[in-house]
């Protein structure tokens, strides 16, 4: 007679448990409330979805600011390595990209979400559509009896002795996404880390940032200053947009910045160095050669090969050089001024955007109250949890994706046959 597992979600982690929970001879029944498998999935990475990282695995770790030592077991059991190979077996072929990030040739995420579908479905696993759950009803003695869910209005019941918990976080609500496994994770017991907004957007006061909305800055360091005392930097790659700043370097300092905000009380002080692989040396020397091979023109007209064109009528406004003033009459203060403003140029973050428009939810079950290993809760017998589900994220770059592929496989090894 074969085992009866009901896994709750059908997203990255949910559909990996399945898939590999059916192919080991399981009966599964995934319960998914959406109308479609992987929501999330499918505009991950704005629609092209980052599966994984390239970096040797034994670096992966430092990748995930909160809780990455839970995932050791994890990775190395469904590895990176692992991943490629298992979505190329599903016909989806990788390519890499700079920062070592992994994504599907086609550029397609529908087709990373629809091969996770069919593996699940192919093995054998059910997929249920429009099914909320309600609880995990449980033996009087602690053992799972199954689940309870609400479909057209009325309740249906899963039979199983088993049940694993993939069912996102907070962000995207839209996706289905709204914390329904942390009501589930409490009602068992479980601590819950509160939820916050990872890898999201910030706000800036300066209306001049807004302006350069859509404006992209590749090989910058922006500097993090917490209030308290003490910076944090990140280099890489920011754009502006019409609510302030986002991008990858921006994503990966929200978290810090969103916890500074929150212990402080006050705005955020942010600088960028737009030129980080020039010592202050070295860009003086720029400078002096950029104004005496454009002596003669006006200042605002002599920034052209040092900055993007929108960006210039910015620095030259805070500078208080004059526009119309003749490159050789710049004095030596106001070039300080603006060497400054290159290496310097300050912000002041007021908030992050909210978690719904997060790309991952910080905070979320207690690590403490899961096995690392199988992912099998410590305080229900023959319940697991995997994915976004629980208090672990990443960075940008393949890392959560990998997270949720990685947990999702050990939840299905877990479960004894």
């Amino acid at each position: 007679m074969k085992t009866k597992v009901v896994v709750i979600g059908a997203g990255a982690s949910g559909l990996v448990a399945a898939g590999f929970l059916a192919q080991r001879g399981a009966e599964v029944h995934v319960l998914e409330k959406m109308q479609r498998t992987a929501s999330k999935v499918r505009i991950s990475g704005k629609g092209r979805c980052n599966i994984t990282n390239s970096m040797p695995i034994e670096e992966f770790i430092p990748n995930y600011p909160r809780n990455g030592r839970f995932l050791y077991s994890a990775l190395h059991r469904f590895s990176n390595l692992d991943c490629v190979r298992f979505f190329e077996q599903l016909g989806v072929k990788t390519k890499t990209e700079r920062g070592h990030r992994v994504f599907p040739a086609s550029d397609d995420a529908h087709e990373v979400a629809n091969a996770l579908e069919r593996f699940a479905r192919s093995n054998g696993a059910r997929i249920y559509f429009g099914h909320k759950v309600l609880q995990i009803k449980r033996t009087a003695q602690g053992g799972v009896l199954g689940v309870s869910s609400s479909h057209n209005e009325k309740e249906a019941f899963f039979e199983a002795p088993y049940v694993v918990v993939a069912t996102g976080g907070l962000s995207y609500p839209g996706t289905g996404s709204t914390g329904d496994g942390l009501t589930i994770a409490r009602t068992l017991g479980h601590e819950i880390i509160p939820p916050r907004p990872a890898l999201v957007p910030v706000r800036v006061e300066e209306e001049w940032a807004r302006e350069l909305s859509g404006l992209s800055l590749r090989n910058v360091e922006m500097t993090v200053v917490k209030p308290a005392g003490g910076q944090k930097a990140f280099f890489g790659e920011l754009m502006f947009a019409h609510f302030g700043l986002t991008g990858p370097i921006v994503l990966t300092a929200s978290e810090q910045i969103g916890l500074w905000l929150t212990e402080s009380g006050v705005p955020i002080r942010a600088y960028l160095d737009l030129k980080p692989a020039l010592s202050v040396e070295q860009l003086d020397k720029r400078l002096l050669r950029d104004f005496e091979t454009f002596s003669r023109k006006q200042f605002r007209n002599s920034l052209d090969e040092l900055l993007p064109k929108s960006l210039i009528p910015v620095v030259v406004n805070l500078s208080g050089i004059p526009p119309d003033k003749v490159c050789h009459q710049i004095t030596r203060d106001e070039r300080m001024v603006l060497h400054r403003l290159l290496k310097a140029l300050p912000l002041t973050i007021s908030k992050t955007l909210p978690i719904s428009v997060a790309i991952v939810t910080a905070g979320g079950v207690d690590v403490q109250g899961i096995d690392p290993r199988t992912m099998e809760s410590k305080k229900a017998k023959g319940v697991f949890f995997c994915g976004e589900v629980l208090d672990i994220h990443g960075v940008t770059g393949g890392f959560n994706l990998q997270a949720a592929f990685s947990t999702g496989y050990c939840a299905a090894q877990g479960i004894e046959m």
